[in-house]
């Protein structure tokens, strides 16, 4: 009597957790929201249960469900490192379908019959995709089975059918939402992650540019650096059971990159009309810091990178209506004019560079120095070069370029500082107008390529279109001459160019 008692009660508690888990007349898999969470005195704990609970018939194979709600998107004003572009917003986000894992390469290689990735390997995650490149892949899988596709492509216009029921690429709204998974901290996790944790430059843990001499207040110490990406689900998952969120590769949304309104949003869509497209989620070579859920990466639709990928999204509710996505890079640009090899450098190795570029191109040549310029000692400017990061300084210049009208296209060096560029290039691209110019980047850097310096140039100069970029580690060595023939020529610059 007693089993059979015991028997009634478990079922009907069952049946309970069944009900209360259903959306609209379907009950989902892995149902998890920032208000489940918030609600609970350990919500990790209540998300595993519900999720568990949730019945499995309508979330797509591979996919969670992710229950819509309001959520801060950005960063707080305290947050150590968060960019300008980051500010705080109430968004209500609908609920939608997400891949728990990012593509690999296996799947695209089976839908394109192409794998354009750096790596190899049938899980690590494709990656050297661009965001058109993304789009149509969404496109050819949902034909391949028989969804109807979410995307209208013509070129570089792209439109997305918000009713559509096939896959696509999440907003940014979506995308930020899920990683935070219900928090409000840099990262998913209590700490932030540690290289045991996630796929990145593990020799810079969150807070690394403060604490590079004295490493003794530092949460998570440095750890491996894998310098490749890694097979998907390597690592613990987040609590909506979301994989990789934080490193691995970057991950295109559907918005065209502008600043956040003030007011508040629903399922916000980013700018109608723009010539960069958001990535998120850091790389398996990106710093710490530019991993955080708000940080925000833009690049050209129409270019690939060997640390951004794709994760998939599908509808979870009814659309209304289509969204444009007018890319107006490739509209009303100047001539490519005369070249200017304009770069700054500390230890001499950009410097090299810069002078095998003229001397293959005859271009005329600008350094870029200061008033005041940084020490000579290592470990002085390295110092001296993470605080002016943190301030977002702009050193004085101590030389102008008096006819930039006459330049079409700017070389542009640097030497890869902390992940991005150093802030007298940042000086450099706010004392001129780059309108309708093309800024091609060329780094030196010691194990990092170009780390995040791609978006902050992209940033400071919106109105310019951005080349092929050019890292070289440290000073290039022997096949410097034929790597600047080689990347001159994909962009298109040949000597008489420099004439």
């Amino acid at each position: 009597m007693k089993r059979a008692f015991t028997y009634i009660l478990i079922t009907c508690v069952l049946l309970s957790f069944t009900a209360c888990g259903q959306t609209g007349e379907t009950g989902q898999q892995d149902s998890t929201s920032a208000e489940q969470i918030e609600n609970t005195e350990d919500g990790e704990e209540e998300t595993e249960n519900i999720a568990v609970q949730m019945p499995e018939e309508s979330v797509p194979e591979g996919f969670v469900y992710i229950s819509g709600g309001v959520f801060q998107m950005g960063s707080p004003e305290s947050e150590a490192w968060r960019s300008d572009d980051e500010k705080q917003h109430t968004v209500t986000v609908s609920d939608f379908y997400m891949s728990q894992y990012e593509v690999t390469q296996a799947e695209y290689q089976a839908v394109m019959n192409s794998n354009p990735s750096n790596f190899s390997g049938e899980n690590l995650p494709v990656e050297n995709v661009s965001w058109l490149d993304a789009v149509a892949y969404c496109n050819a899988r949902s034909g391949r089975e028989g969804l109807t596709p979410v995307y209208t492509i013509d070129g570089q216009n792209v439109s997305w059918e918000r009713s559509a029921n096939g896959y696509r690429l999440p907003t940014e709204a979506e995308w930020e939402y899920a990683c935070r998974a219900g928090t409000t901290t840099p990262f998913y996790m209590e700490n932030s992650p540690s290289a045991e944790e996630a796929n990145y430059y593990g020799h810079y843990p969150y807070m690394i540019e403060d604490n590079y001499f004295s490493q003794g207040n530092l949460e998570i110490k440095p750890g491996e650096y894998r310098q490749t990406t890694v097979e998907v689900g390597s690592f613990s998952a987040n609590s909506f059971n979301l994989y990789d969120m934080h490193g691995n590769v970057g991950e295109w949304t559907w918005d065209i990159y502008a600043q956040y309104p003030d007011e508040e949003q629903t399922d916000p869509v980013g700018a109608a009309l723009g010539t960069r497209r958001v990535y998120r989620g850091g790389g398996w070579n990106d710093f710490a810091k530019n991993m955080r859920s708000a940080y925000r990466a833009m690049m050209d639709q129409d270019k690939g990178s060997f640390n951004i990928g794709i994760r998939l999204v599908r509808n979870a509710v009814d659309g209304v209506g289509s969204i444009a996505g007018y890319d107006s890079s490739k509209q009303d640009k100047e001539s490519a004019g005369t070249v200017l090899i304009a770069y700054f450098s500390w230890g001499g190795n950009t410097r090299g560079i810069a002078e095998e570029i003229r001397q293959q191109t005859g271009a005329d040549i600008f350094e870029i120095t200061l008033v005041n310029p940084y020490s000579d000692d290592y470990n002085t400017v390295l110092d001296e070069a993470q605080r002016d990061q943190n301030e977002q300084a702009r050193p004085e210049l101590a030389e102008h370029i008096d006819n930039m009208e006459q330049y079409g296209t700017i070389l542009l060096g640097y030497p890869n500082w902390w992940a991005s560029i150093p802030m007298p290039i940042a000086s450099f691209l706010e004392e001129y107008d780059f309108t309708g110019k093309t800024i091609i980047p060329f780094c030196s850097h010691g194990g990092g390529r170009f780390g995040q310096s791609l978006t902050a140039i992209a940033k400071l100069a919106p109105d310019a279109t951005m080349g092929e970029g050019l890292s070289i580690h440290y000073s290039g060595g022997e096949s410097l001459p034929e790597d600047i023939a080689g990347w001159l020529e994909s962009n298109g610059i040949k000597e008489a160019d420099g004439q």
